[in-house]
Order: C-alpha cells, then sequence, then structure tokens
C-alpha cells in the first residue's frame, strides 16, 4: 500500500530551526508538499487558524509557552478551526510521567528524540491505520487515552471498563544530546529513499 501525502497539510513546531528544518526535510522524502513551520506556539497557532493542517508536529518546551499550552488551545480555544485534529509531540524527555501527561492534554502521538526517519513515518503511519476515537469528559477533551483492552480491578470508570498502559516507559534523555539528534536526521535525510512511501 503507498500513502499518497501530497494533499495531506502538516505544521512543524520547534524553536530550534535546525530540527525544523531536517523534520520538513523528512517529510518532504515522505511525500509532503504542504509543510507549515512555526518557531515559537504563538506563531504555530496563528498558522493553524490560518492554514487549518491537516497534521500538527510540535516539540515540547517553547517559548513563550510550551507545546503542551499550544495543544490545549488547539483542543479547546474557542478559534481552533478544528480540535480533532491529530497532533504528534515531539520531546528527548520521555519518562513515563511525561507521556502521560502529553497524553492528558490531548496529543495523538509521542515522538521521542532522538528519532528515525523510521519512528517518524510509524507514528504518521498510525495516525491513518489506527485513529482515535475523541472524548469530551468536560474535564477531558481529546484522543481517547486508552489503546488496548485487559483486566481492571479498580473502581469502573464506563460500561465497557479498560486500562490505560502507556505505550512507553522511557529513560530521560539527556539534552545534551540535541547535537546527536541533529547529526542522525541529517543522515537519514541523505540516506532516505521514496520507498519509505510503502507500507512496511
Amino acid at each position: 500500500m503507498v500513502y499518497q501525502f501530497k494533499t495531506v497539510s502538516i505544521l512543524v513546531v520547534d524553536d530550534m530551526k535546525p530540527m525544523v528544518s531536517l523534520v520538513s526535510g523528512l517529510l518532504k522524502v515522505f511525500g509532503f508538499s504542504a509543510i507549515y513551520t512555526a518557531d515559537n506556539p504563538e506563531d504555530a497557532f496563528a498558522q493553524f487558524c490560518r492554514y487549518k493542517p491537516d497534521i500538527v508536529l510540535t516539540d515540547w518546551q517553547m517559548q513563550p509557552f510550551d507545546g503542551l499550552e499550544l495543544i490545549r488551545m488547539i483542543r479547546r480555544d474557542p478559534r481552533s478551526p478544528n480540535k480533532f485534529v491529530p497532533v504528534i509531540m515531539m520531546s528527548g524527555y520521555s519518562h513515563r510521567i511525561r507521556v502521560e501527561q502529553a497524553r492528558d492534554v490531548g496529543v495523538t502521538e509521542f515522538l521521542v528524540k532522538p528519532f528515525t526517519a523510521k519512528d517518524l513515518f510509524a507514528r504518521i503511519e498510525q495516525l491513518i491505520e489506527r485513529p482515535r476515537q475523541f472524548v469530551d469528559s468536560g474535564q477531558f477533551f481529546g484522543p481517547d487515552r486508552r489503546r488496548r483492552k485487559g483486566e481492571y480491578a479498580g473502581q469502573r470508570r464506563r460500561e465497557d471498563d479498560v486500562v490505560d498502559i502507556p505505550d512507553m516507559e522511557l529513560d530521560m534523555i539527556d539534552p545534551s544530546e540535541t547535537e546527536r539528534i541533529l547529526k542522525d536526521l541529517q543522515e537519514h535525510v541523505r540516506n532516505v529513499g521514496p520507498n519509505l512511501h510503502e507500507k512496511k
């Protein structure tokens, strides 16, 4: 199966311009042509409202507010043109608590830095192959946080109660690895071919 991304628009948000450039390069290799970029959440939300992208790919730590606040605005701000848009969060801090925190503000997928071209493609593929139903409980609005069904001995929360099982339990990544992240992405931009369009 071949994915056609030419008509799919995506917004990339990161305060490190080299990272934005490299991620955009990978997305072009995948076949995306409508790629919007921003280096801060404030500009990102303005572009989100203007261009109405189909996917948002955002870093966590930015100024004047972080990626979590950007996602809150996308999900809850009355100005948001599409509160259901899939959002992939990028972060070098990938402890279980971080993953759960991102999930609880409405992130669709979590992408750990440093990541490979294959990792990025896999998250995008996940959005296509396993779209999540949205939940609005008053206190939470976003993609259903529960992925897998299983046994649960605690208090019942829904008729079809399932267990929240985090997708990953990962160790903290040292921020000093940023340079290695960039080199890794540059290497993939040079080496990854068009065959990434094909579903593995």
